[in-house]
């Protein structure tokens, strides 16, 4: 059944119509279309490599079970051969769920302090840590585009950019407001506090394909960087605040000593706000269509990290819980990232 779902022969038909598009003598002239459908090659053929060899370990193992009826001791072989068969079957299946048309791509992930001052500031802090330990153990890449730090300690906001197949498919899970409860460190009367962080979780865009932006409606400053770097960075006005005027967005980058790197770097910031924005159009049309109602960014709480007087991180979405909060703040965050897209939750939302 479940192979009938996946259709390799489509997957392959797909291979050869994108090889043989990839062959025509225009292909790299538009350089952005031409990136993406190589992306979509190479993630294609990575699932159906996967899948025939699936097959081929399915195949010589009813193989095995065959000769087995003349020969008792092939029992155990069989029994390792069929747990590592139902294991990566498994592990094909759940990728099923990452079906979503933008998937596949990177993300671009951001952390906002919510309010509350320094407690608000250090959650947000604790969050970035949380998801560049995620990042690192499922062996994405991430890169910090802009950080605003706090003033006595944590972080304003920050936007990291996340490489890897399938990296915004599985963060999407994260995105929306995040609870924390805890004794505050930063109290004298070390009192029990709530504070809240706002995730962001964006597809990166893909230049031109996805947002087309007129230069007329950018308004682009320059100021000197407040954040690590040296002197030079401190001395120079090297980090660019981008206005899109139409739609009031404003994005900064100030990590590079390079004033064009980091103008570079905020388009690109700016190019996958303004898609997440239209994705988020797209799905609150549908959602009117069919009489639903869309929260609002910093109304939608999705996760409660809960440090006192019990330890306990629940998801209000599917309902998934652990006592392990040390454990999910250190970044073991699939069997959350897991529950949320087994619902099948958000899949309409693009």
């Amino acid at each position: 059944m479940i192979w009938c779902v996946f259709d390799v022969s489509a997957k392959e038909q797909e291979i050869t119509r994108l090889e043989k598009a990839s062959a025509a003598l225009d292909f790299w002239q538009d350089s952005e279309r031409a990136q993406a459908t190589m992306r979509r090659l190479g993630g294609l053929r990575k699932q159906v490599e996967e899948w025939r060899g699936l097959e081929k370990q399915a195949t010589e193992l009813a193989e095995l079970v065959t000769l087995a009826t003349e020969d008792s001791t092939l029992e155990t072989a069989i029994d390792n051969e069929s747990a590592d068969l139902i294991a990566a079957l498994d592990g094909l299946e759940f990728n099923l769920s990452l079906n979503g048309p933008y998937d596949a791509r990177c993300a671009i992930l951001a952390v906002h302090a919510g309010a509350g001052g320094v407690e608000s500031m250090d959650w947000a802090e604790m969050l970035l840590n949380m998801y560049l330990r995620w990042a690192e153990d499922n062996g994405f890449k991430t890169e910090i585009l802009d950080k605003s730090i706090g003033d006595e300690a944590g972080i304003k906001s920050v936007v990291v950019q996340v490489d890897g197949e399938y990296a915004y498919g599985y963060l999407r899970s994260e995105h929306g407001v995040h609870r924390l409860i805890r004794l505050s460190p930063y109290d004298t009367d070390h009192a029990r506090h709530t504070s809240f962080a706002l995730v962001e979780i964006m597809p990166e865009a893909e230049g031109e394909v996805d947002i087309q932006i007129d230069p007329d409606d950018l308004k682009i400053d320059t100021f000197r960087s407040s954040g690590p770097g040296g002197q030079n960075v401190q001395k120079v006005s090297s980090a660019v605040r981008i206005t899109h005027l139409p739609s009031g967005l404003v994005v900064t980058s100030q990590t590079e000593r390079s004033q064009l790197h980091n103008k570079d770097t905020a388009m690109r910031i700016l190019r996958s706000r303004l898609f997440q924005q239209e994705l988020a159009r797209r799905a609150e049309e549908r959602a009117r269509l069919k009489g639903q109602r869309i929260s609002a960014e910093w109304g939608s709480q999705i996760r409660s990290y809960t440090l006192h007087p019990y330890r306990l991180v629940k998801d209000h979405r599917t309902g998934f819980e652990t006592g392990n909060a040390d454990t999910v703040l250190a970044g073991g965050l699939n069997s959350f990232i897991q529950a949320y897209l087994r619902s099948g939750i958000g899949q309409d939302d693009e």
